[in-house]
């Protein structure tokens, strides 16, 4: 974080991050004056409404964070910027998304918590989009035009007013993880889903709250104890950080895990949290082994929809097998009771180092009826997804020459840009055990 003194001093010259939250009503001129190195621009968490008009003298401007300001309407100056391929207006007051604010090399668009109800045509000209955040909106529709966005991969359109998920939308090529829950159009699957299952309940005051284990786009986790009768027990804690994720609405997420049943690739769900003191949704999960880890980082500003490794990272065929056979029966399990899990990527899994892994995160789940008109298409787009984790692991394992062959085939036909052609999670759980075989 940088202070707008050391600004106005000229001590961040030459700086290509620069990072300012500290009430700012108005765009700092000064940041003109590090125009010839900055490239990520973050003024989150200010009280901000518009941007000047010659923001576009920013020429090495790549990235731009505006969330949590006071903007109703996405600035059209962005179009503007020829460089810029990174624009997030988070939390804001967007009613309005003017065509001419899309710039023309935009590759990840966040809008999530607004009031937008409608998307301009014109997003159909941003080909080079991969990323596109829309989850608490006002949305109503989407505009066909979006199908010409073909190197689109991730889509959160979760809590808003959708009447219907569009058949164009589940023949793009490469749309690889989508979250939809909460819209009227899903309504019917999650209301029954709700009626059909029930969760225990835990009061706080039997939580002792311990250190914090991670953090992921819909909530906090935290070690805790569980005091029970006649003992306690260690557990993990999910703290959902307010109404509307990135991905969603908690309670669709809750409903989401609360059915996923039992599977050992699975992390089970003990119970909902009951009378947190602030009102805070939560949910009460078995503490995992300390001995397992994430099995990569999220995706960064570069990679934008890829996940990240260290760059000495390797797996053995063991290891590869022992992970992708697990996940792809853990996401069959899935499918098979009407949950798409949306956010099948390595940091959301969960592993030991010796083959075992665990799915978890349900932040991005949807409900969907396994017999609907969707099911098989919404099936085969997180085959691709699965396809792209068992890349991941193919860069980083020396496979013989006759398997990697075969999965190398495997892994060709889970991608394809014609969805009707991917292989169902079955076909792929049966290849890949027999070549583990």
């Amino acid at each position: 974080m940088h202070t707008l003194a050391q600004l106005r001093a000229g001590q961040l010259a030459g700086i290509q991050r620069l990072q300012l939250s500290c009430g700012l009503t108005e765009f700092p001129p000064e940041i003109f004056d590090l125009a010839d190195t900055l490239e990520i621009l973050d003024l989150s968490d200010n009280a901000l409404s518009t941007l000047p008009d010659d923001l576009p003298r920013l020429t090495r401007l790549r990235v731009i964070f505006c969330s949590a300001n006071r903007f109703t309407v996405l600035p059209a100056v962005l179009g503007a910027c020829p460089g810029l391929t990174m624009v997030g207006f988070k939390s804001n007051q967007i009613r309005e998304v003017p065509a001419a604010s899309l710039p023309p090399q935009l590759r990840w668009l966040i809008l999530t918590d607004n009031r937008v109800e409608e998307l301009p045509a014109a997003i159909g000209a941003c080909t080079q989009l991969q990323k596109l955040m829309l989850a608490g909106n006002r949305l109503r529709a989407l505009p066909p035009q979006l199908a010409s966005c073909t190197r689109l991969e991730l889509l959160r359109i979760a809590a808003n007013q959708l009447e219907e998920l569009p058949d164009w939308l589940l023949g793009m090529p490469r749309l690889s993880w989508l979250a939809y829950a909460g819209n009227p159009f899903s309504a019917a699957d999650e209301q029954a889903a709700d009626a059909a299952t029930s969760i225990a309940g835990i009061p706080w005051e039997r939580l002792q709250i311990g250190q914090k284990l991670g953090e992921g786009a819909s909530g906090v986790i935290h070690q805790a104890v569980l005091q029970q009768t006649g003992g306690q027990q260690d557990v993990a804690i999910k703290l959902f950080k307010g109404a509307v994720t990135s991905d969603g609405l908690p309670r669709c997420e809750m409903t989401a895990f609360v059915n996923s049943g039992d599977h050992p690739n699975l992390i089970p769900v003990l119970g909902e949290v009951l009378g947190h003191p602030d009102g805070v949704h939560g949910c009460v999960m078995p503490l995992i082994d300390p001995g397992f880890g994430n099995l990569a980082g999220p995706p960064s500003l570069e990679s934008c929809t890829r996940d990240t490794y260290p760059a000495d990272k390797r797996f053995s065929v063991d290891e590869l097998f022992g992970i992708a056979c697990g996940i792809v029966s853990a996401a069959r399990h899935l499918h098979q009771r009407g949950i798409m899990h949306g956010d099948l990527y390595g940091h959301n899994i969960l592993h030991c180092g010796r083959g075992r892994s665990l799915l978890g995160d349900f932040g991005a789940a949807s409900l969907f009826a396994p017999d609907g008109p969707h099911a098989a298409a919404l099936q085969r787009l997180e085959v691709r997804a699965f396809g792209l984790l068992l890349e991941e692991l193919m860069e980083r394992c020396d496979l013989p020459a006759a398997t990697q062959a075969s999965l190398t085939a495997l892994q060709a036909q889970c991608v394809s840009a014609d969805v009707g052609a991917r292989p169902s999670l079955e076909e792929a759980e049966r290849l890949i055990n027999s070549l583990r075989a």
